[in-house]
């Protein structure tokens, strides 16, 4: 008798496959032959894609650190008056896409934007365009993707500067080091590998950053796979400009694990750990303080929300033109299919992976949830050329009508790519869950005559439900900001909040963007609160 297939295995490795096919699909298309657009592309526009990308991915590096970092630092270690309050406002950050900060911005500084209609009602008429800066091009969208994205930064290094122990601080002070010394010596070298993973995830949202950098009309790497697929209709261009930018992305892990070498950055267990006190700031470095995290609270958040609000209620007309229920419910559909697809199928993998006890399978599902480092423009157009070539070669060859209308500007195709954006985020959550199960209660439960699909559903789904919580709500705000999958895959007629707001803004009708932009930012704002209380947790 044959040996008994390993259900959970199998299941298992499925899903890192799927997973890792656009992926794959991206290295192989680097081979195939392109058209002459790829040529003219070579010999123009490639070195101004490359270095645009390392402008803006430098400028918004610097930012993200200096904000995450600053505002983590005050609200850890100091109290002064709103500390409380500025814990959790910071992270709304999450809500506003880059690309949305992007029409704000430029709807406030533009030629007689909002600021021009401010000064005016102010100081009546004058010419103040010319004493109105303009924020546009690569610093508009070095600002607008800073402030929307150094909520990695800050939350990562509050969590490290948090759990710090007051023996570090302790040690600074018995060195005689001063505050600013034992910041720079102490505090900042011990937090560093949460500051670096904080500007990894940064630096690939900036990189894959599409709205924002076509709106400014800067030519970066994404900008140009977009064009050479939507405009060119060259596929496998697109697939070529991709793998410049994965090798990019890829440049930027391997330099930093150098950078790492042996350095170990934990606390030594040795006299136990000691919670840290924390200092209250009075007169002028209270009001600093206070200053600083209200500055960027505004900047970050209610900057947007307030011009967006602003634009809404001026120019009722583009809100009462929106079917806001059909875009609510479409972009609801999408988040719903989304978290069922990834938490389902990554509690699955998971499970594989835990009573497989495979190396091989670990190392499959490490490489599958690289896919979150892969910008989402890449992702899209590798599914569509796997699925195109698995029409041609395979569907076709067995005599079968067309697939591409399946899986090509369809929901079920929308939903795969973002499975495969995604699916780091539900896999690894699902898995820092599973770490705090012990093996000892899975071996109890088989002891009591539980199978292992008994033991799965009886007892790791309700350990885990809450893990469940937060990983759907994660996905959702991902998905309800996410515009190029969206934009490439979805069916005809079928819009979102992002979608909708885009469209509006590539026409220059910022006025009409502005109400499909507040709602998104309102809904990813409802996610977000929930979900501070799980980022937050002391």
């Amino acid at each position: 008798m044959g040996k008994k297939i390993n259900i959970w295995y199998v299941s298992s490795f499925l899903i890192s496959i799927a997973v890792a096919i656009p992926i794959v699909t991206v290295f192989s298309s680097f081979f195939e032959t392109t058209g002459n657009y790829s040529s003219i592309i070579k010999d123009t526009f490639l070195y101004d894609y490359i270095f645009n990308s390392l402008t803006l991915l430098i400028g918004v590096l610097i930012l993200t650190f200096i904000i995450g970092v600053g505002s983590a630092y005050l609200v850890s270690f100091y109290s002064f008056p709103g500390a409380n309050f500025f814990k959790w406002a910071l992270i709304l950050s999450f809500a506003v896409p880059a690309y949305i900060y992007a029409y704000s911005l430029t709807a406030f500084f533009e030629n007689y934007g909002t600021a021009f209609s401010i000064l005016k009602n102010l100081f009546g008429e004058g010419n103040y365009n010319k004493h109105i800066p303009k924020f546009d091009g690569m610093m508009g969208a070095i600002i607008s993707i800073s402030f929307s994205l150094f909520g990695y930064v800050y939350v990562l290094t509050r969590a490290s500067f948090h759990y710090q122990s007051q023996n570090l601080i302790e040690l600074g002070k018995n060195l005689g080091f001063s505050k600013k010394k034992s910041f720079f010596k102490i505090i900042l070298p011990s937090a560093r590998p949460a500051i670096v993973a904080g500007l990894s995830l940064v630096a690939m949202e900036t990189l894959s950053d599409f709205g924002s950098v076509s709106y400014f009309g800067i030519s970066t790497l994404t900008t140009g796979i977009y064009n050479a697929w939507i405009s060119f209709d060259d596929l496998a261009l697109a697939n070529r400009l991709s793998f410049y930018l994965l090798i990019f992305i890829l440049g930027l892990f391997i330099l930093e694990n150098l950078s790492r070498k042996k350095a170990q950055y934990h606390t030594p267990s040795k006299g136990g750990f000691k919670s840290k006190s924390l200092t209250s700031l009075n007169g002028y470095k209270s009001t600093l303080a206070l200053f600083f995290c209200a500055t960027i609270f505004f900047i970050s958040f209610l900057f947007p929300v307030l011009q967006m609000l602003y634009w809404t209620i001026i120019f009722p007309k583009h809100l009462a033109d929106l079917n806001l229920m059909e875009l609510f419910l479409n972009t609801i559909l999408l988040v719903f299919l989304s978290s069922i697809v990834l938490i389902t199928l990554a509690f699955i993998s998971n499970y594989g992976n835990r009573v497989s006890k495979s190396k091989f399978l670990e190392i499959l599902t490490t490489f599958s949830i690289s896919g979150y480092a892969i910008p989402g423009i890449i992702l899209a157009v590798a599914f569509i050329t796997f699925v195109s070539w698995f029409d041609n070669n395979v569907v076709n060859f067995f005599g079968f009508n067309t697939i591409k209308s399946i899986f090509i500007g369809s929901i079920l195709g929308l939903v795969i790519v973002y499975f495969v954006r995604f699916y780091s985020l539900a896999s690894n959550g699902i898995k820092s869950g599973y770490l705090k199960i012990n093996y000892s209660i899975d071996e109890s439960a088989y002891l009591l005559g539980y199978s292992k699909f008994r033991t799965f559903k009886e007892i790791h789904i309700p350990y885990l439900k809450n893990s469940m919580l937060l990983i759907g709500i994660l996905i959702a705000i991902e998905v309800i900001k996410e515009l190029p999958i969206t934009l490439i895959m979805r069916p005809f007629n079928f819009e979102t909040f992002a979608t909708t707001a885009y469209v509006f803004a590539s026409q220059d009708l910022l006025e009409a963007a502005a109400a499909p932009s507040l709602f998104l930012i309102l809904i990813a704002s409802f996610f977000i609160i929930i979900t501070s209380r799980y980022i937050l947790k002391d």
